[in-house]
């Protein structure tokens, strides 16, 4: 009797037996691959989850960075450089630098790498008489912001007045019956009023604004300003102020900085505030997230072992319980001849058959799981998502080398019997 015809007939004498041992193989094969889907299903879940998060403070955090900038846009320039040595309280008190610094500072800042502040303009303010008529005033002589050499272009806060034209504060336009497009002479010069401004209720109100050029020349200042006017960034450090002094006084040593509070600037602490608590909550998330992850890989690092070793048992006590049924049987089959070794090769291919089917069964459960749980218990991840070829083929093949293992001893223990000692007693 050949090998192959044994294994043949042992299978269809000992049918229930054989079934039984592969749906052992499948139920251990089924649940070792389900373990491996819901830890990855669940794994994605909860990346997805932080992901989400992430991008829903990003989201949030662009939003109000861009509501800030716009804030502070609106509220116009906050910092203010001054020429070294200027008595500050002068400044407080009279709203102008009385000493002047080189118009070239403004270009310097500009060529330089500077990046805590934008929107560099030099100004030329000074508190005179207007001549013509008799009226004091605060002369303010700009020009178009200095663009910095590196970063994109902004768009201008202040736009620059043209050599021949003047633009009037609210009290000074209205006291003196002044209008859009009307001639006025200052200090024996003709302008043209090309900008009047609404009320404000601050000294703009009283200002002339002109071209910094012809500021320079009329008050026989060439080349001299007596402040920069710039917009600090949005600076996320706590000593934002700081922050700007240090890099401006590295280009301008000597010059004086000061920074005008405003809404903007608290809101822009409310932001840092915001980004802090975000980030924190994010990284709370991704703590229990990862808390989580170990208690389920460790409950499947338990699961797995456990449920191959009751494969095994279970394998093993059907072999054995079908050597101890079949016992005379195997004597007989010695008595004639049949060699141990044939015996023993006989068990173990057939459990490696039967694990090899049981494989093949655990594996359509699995996906049928997979496809009927997909959206229940998987999170709508697809099974070439959550189960990865390499797993499916270590399945293939640990399962009838488990099978062989659990069988060797019962095979063993049949091949090994004495047909002498098993036929005396029948």
């Amino acid at each position: 009797m050949t090998l192959f015809k044994l294994i043949r007939k042992e299978i269809i004498h000992r049918k229930v037996n054989f079934t039984l041992s592969i749906l052992a193989v499948a139920v251990a094969a089924a649940s070792w691959l389900l373990s491996e889907a819901f830890l990855k299903s669940s794994n994605l879940k909860s990346e997805a989850v932080i992901q989400e998060k992430v991008d829903e403070t990003e989201a949030h955090m662009k939003k109000l960075e861009d509501d800030i900038r716009k804030s502070m846009k609106g509220l116009g320039f906050n910092i203010y450089i001054f020429p070294e040595g200027q008595d500050l309280s002068e400044v407080y008190a009279q709203g102008y630098a009385s000493k002047t610094m080189p118009e070239e500072y403004v270009y310097k800042l500009a060529n330089s790498n500077i990046v805590t502040v934008n929107h560099l303009l030099p100004t030329l303010t000074q508190s005179l008489e207007w001549p013509e008529y008799k009226r004091k005033i605060v002369l303010i002589g700009i020009r178009g912001q200095v663009p910095k050499s590196h970063g994109n272009p902004k768009k201008p806060l202040v736009n620059p007045v043209a050599e021949n034209d003047m633009v009037l504060g609210y009290e000074l336009h209205t006291s003196l019956g002044l209008k859009q497009g009307d001639k006025v002479i200052f200090m024996g010069r003709e302008f043209n009023v090309s900008k009047t401004h609404r009320q404000r209720g601050t000294q703009d109100d009283i200002t002339a604004w002109i071209n910094l050029g012809v500021c320079q020349q009329l008050l026989k200042k060439e080349k001299r300003i007596n402040s920069i006017l710039a917009l600090e960034c949005n600076c996320t450090t706590v000593d934002r102020i700081g922050d700007v002094r240090k890099e401006l006084l590295a280009i301008l040593p000597g010059t004086q900085i000061i920074e005008q509070d405003s809404k903007a600037l608290a809101r822009a602490e409310a932001r840092s505030k915001t980004k802090e608590t975000a980030t924190l909550e994010i990284e709370s998330i991704k703590k229990q997230q990862n808390e989580l992850r170990k208690k389920r890989e460790n409950m499947v690092a338990i699961m797995v072992p456990f449920v191959a070793l009751l494969c095994m048992a279970t394998i093993a006590l059907l072999a054995f319980l079908n050597v101890r049924e079949r016992i005379y049987e195997l004597g007989l089959l010695l008595s004639l001849g049949v060699k141990t070794s044939k015996i023993l090769f006989a068990y173990l291919l057939k459990a490696c058959l039967g694990a090899l089917l049981g494989a093949g069964i655990g594996i359509g459960m699995l996906y049928l799981c997979l496809q009927f749980g997909k959206e229940s218990y998987f999170n709508a991840h697809s099974a070439c998502v959550l189960v990865q070829s390499s797993k499916v083929l270590i399945i293939i093949i640990a399962m009838p080398v488990l099978a062989m293992l659990a069988t060797w001893l019962p095979a063993l223990w049949a091949a090994q019997t004495d047909p002498a000692e098993v036929l005396r007693h029948d």
